[in-house]
C-alpha cells in the first residue's frame, strides 16, 4: 500500500496540508501588488481573509485531522494559498508538480522543503516541458488515477506521472474543453468532486462524455450542480470523510442536493479566500493521508 495509506478522494482525512493567508497573502501591500496579474476577479482584503480562513480551518479541525501549516517564502505569490496544485499524493509520498501557470513555478520546490521537514517523502517531480497541476488529478480508487488534460496539464506531464506513481496504477487522461481559455483556472476538479465511493458531484455540461460514462459504469451516482451555481464554485466540494463535506457558501441548491443524497455539509464564507481567486475548498487543501 505504501507509506501514505490508501488513495481516494473520499476516505476520512487523517492528515492535511494548508497555507494560511498570513503566509500566502502576507500583507495588503502584497495583495495589492499581485492580484491583477494573477487574474483574481477582485482585490482580496487581507484583514477579512484571515478570519474567513480561521473559520475554514475550524471546520477541518472538527473532523479530527492533523493539520500541517505550510510556511511562507519570499518567492511565493497569493496563489500559494491554493496548496492542492503544487503536489500530487501517491502511495509512496508526494510528487512535485510543474505548474502550468508561470507565476506559480516556484511553489513545488518550496513544497518539497516543507514536506521533507514534516517527514513526508518526496517521490520525484514533473520536469522540463511536462506540466501538471494537482487540481487536475483525482484518485477514483486505490489503483486508478483520472488526470485532466487541460491548459495547466499537458501530455508530457501525464507521461512523466506514469513513471512516478509506481507500478500497477492505471492513469486515465480526461481531455477537457477550451471553456474560458488558457488564463482561466479550469481543472478536472472544477467539474468533479467525489463525495463517497459511489457518489460524485459533477457539472455535466463541461464533462467529456467518455469520462461521464466511465464514472457511471463504475457505479458512481452523479449529482448535477445547477447551472446557476457552477460559477459560484458549487462543484468544488472537499470531502473530509465519506458523505461528509465542506463547501463554499452561496450554493444552497447544491447543498440541498448533497443533503438529499445523505451527505452532511459544512459551509464556510470564502469571499476573500475563495471567490476572488476562484479557489474553493479542494484548492485550499492538500489531503496527505486518508483512511
Amino acid at each position: 500500500m505504501g507509506t501514505m495509506g490508501s488513495m481516494s478522494e473520499v476516505g476520512r482525512i487523517k492528515r492535511i496540508a494548508v497555507r494560511k493567508p498570513e503566509q500566502a497573502f502576507v500583507s495588503q501591500e502584497k495583495v495589492d501588488r499581485e492580484w491583477r496579474e494573477l487574474n483574481y476577479t477582485d482585490r482580496p482584503s487581507f484583514i477579512k481573509a484571515v478570519p474567513e480562513y480561521n473559520q475554514f480551518v475550524s471546520l477541518l479541525e472538527k473532523s479530527g485531522m492533523n493539520i500541517d501549516f505550510l510556511p511562507s517564502d519570499d518567492q511565493l505569490t497569493l496563489d500559494s494559498l491554493y496548496v492542492r496544485d503544487a503536489t500530487i499524493v501517491c502511495h509512496n509520498g508526494v510528487i512535485l508538480c510543474n505548474m502550468g501557470k508561470s507565476q506559480r513555478r516556484t511553489e513545488p520546490e518550496i513544497a518539497k522543503t516543507a514536506f521533507e521537514t514534516c517527514g513526508i517523502p518526496v517521490v520525484g517531480s514533473i520536469t522540463g516541458k511536462g506540466q501538471i497541476e494537482g487540481g487536475d488529478v483525482i484518485w477514483l480508487d486505490d489503483h486508478t488515477l483520472a488526470v485532466g488534460r487541460t491548459y495547466r496539464t499537458n501530455d508530457e506531464g501525464i507521461y512523466q506521472l506514469h513513471s512516478l506513481v509506481g507500478e500497477g496504477i492505471d492513469i486515465i487522461p480526461v481531455p477537457l474543453p477550451h471553456y474560458r481559455g488558457p488564463s482561466d483556472v479550469f481543472h478536472l476538479m472544477s467539474i468533479v468532486s467525489p463525495i463517497d465511493y459511489d457518489l460524485a458531484l459533477v457539472y455535466s455540461p463541461l464533462m467529456p462524455i467518455p469520462f461521464r460514462e466511465l464514472l457511471i459504469d463504475r457505479g458512481i451516482h452523479l449529482l448535477d450542480v445547477p447551472d446557476d451555481e457552477f460559477g459560484s464554485m458549487g462543484c468544488n466540494v472537499l470531502t473530509v470523510a465519506p458523505r461528509t463535506c465542506i463547501m463554499l457558501s452561496g450554493n444552497p441548491k447544491t447543498k440541498s442536493l448533497l443533503e438529499q443524497a445523505g451527505a452532511e455539509v459544512f459551509v464556510y464564507t470564502g469571499e476573500e479566500i475563495s471567490v476572488k481567486g476562484q479557489g474553493g475548498p479542494t484548492c485550499l487543501t492538500r489531503p496527505l493521508v486518508r483512511e
